[in-house]
């Protein structure tokens, strides 16, 4: 069978599946054990460059729990790094930036990203789309504005003080600043399309932050740039955002196929929300895979059929994998899903 013909990708474009494909945001990662013994010792930026290690720890969750889909293990400060801005992944907190991007004279920092810069991630996806076979593999970028954020704000942010502030007061900059950057979230996740990936997923991951009118003037048309360039591709586009339920029509109309819902909106809400232009991709709280087998399957098998009124859907949770999770418990997730969505 072709990629093309996955679960994951049918149920992508709306069309008829044999079962919900099911995968899950950060299945590759700390909840297993053998990623933690290959990433030992480390730095996760050099794990990122590595063609080896990436398709090894791509795969992991593949072959261990039997998901429908492997996500290209990267950080959306990958590209970022790539055009030679000093950013730093520091453990327990996340990216740091050295000198964070606030003026104009500082976008002269941010080149546009080439091909040439990126010729490892042509060969990991390479090396993964040969071992995968069947299974497809989902390209991975960051959004501008999440990636925006980080840059202007020097790393994580709780309120996003100094990113709203340059938003509002210096529009052109900002608009500048995520134009350069939906050039190097585009090029990068072209790369991985050229070299094989079958899906795209864009991570807006701060864009909850945001007001819905704040969305849509000042972070919209910048999704839209990216995700309309891989329409081009013809590959299905996964758009997802953290505390995103009021923005859910408008992340759709960036240019998504799929919308993901995160475990604070009820899948039919978000469904009505979406109404029936969109498969939607959700939304199992992360919290729950703590909590006893019962209590798991009972919300899974409620949401496998609230699931089934939606033009398509991808089972996943409502944000990533926990790292404390059980993986034995991801595993029977995954045969549950598969079992009770069987046509």
């Amino acid at each position: 069978m072709n990629p093309a013909e996955s679960p994951l990708v049918r149920a992508a474009r709306g069309l008829p599946v044999p079962h919900a494909p099911v995968w899950f945001m950060r299945q590759a990662g700390r909840s297993l054990p053998e990623y933690r013994a290959v990433r030992e010792g480390i730095p996760m930026l050099d794990s990122c460059r590595r063609p080896d290690l990436v398709a090894e720890i791509t795969m992991q969750p593949v072959r261990r729990h039997g998901v429908d889909a492997a996500i290209f293990f990267s950080d959306i400060v990958v590209p970022v790094a790539a055009v030679g801005l000093e950013i730093d992944i520091v453990p327990g907190v996340g990216p740091v930036v050295a000198e964070p991007v606030r003026t104009h004279a500082d976008l002269d920092r941010l080149p546009e990203l080439t091909p040439d810069a990126i010729p490892d991630i042509s060969e990991s996806v390479r090396l993964l789309v040969a071992e995968l076979g069947e299974t497809p593999l989902i390209g991975f970028a960051g959004a501008p504005f999440t990636l925006a954020s980080y840059l202007v704000e020097g790393g994580p942010s709780r309120n996003h003080v100094k990113t709203k502030a340059l938003m509002h007061g210096d529009p052109d900059l900002w608009n500048a600043l995520c134009a350069r950057l939906a050039q190097i979230s585009t090029a990068f996740l072209a790369v991985q399309v050229e070299a094989g990936a079958s899906v795209v997923q864009l991570f807006d991951s701060w864009a909850g932050a945001l007001s819905r009118a704040d969305y849509e003037r000042y972070v919209q048309p910048h999704s839209a740039q990216v995700l309309a360039a891989m329409g081009e591709f013809g590959v299905p586009r996964i758009h997802f955002g953290v505390g995103t339920g009021e923005l859910l029509a408008s992340m759709g109309a960036a240019g998504a196929d799929v919308v993901g819902v995160d475990y604070r909106v009820a899948l039919p809400d978000a469904i009505e929300r979406l109404g029936d232009r969109y498969a939607v991709q959700g939304n199992i709280d992360p919290a729950l895979l703590f909590a006893p087998w019962a209590a798991l399957e009972r919300e899974t098998r409620r949401i496998l059929d609230e699931g089934r009124s939606a033009k398509g859907h991808i089972v996943n949770l409502g944000h990533g994998v926990l790292p404390e999770t059980d993986p034995d418990v991801l595993t029977r997730l995954v045969g549950l899903v598969h079992e009770v969505s069987a046509r």
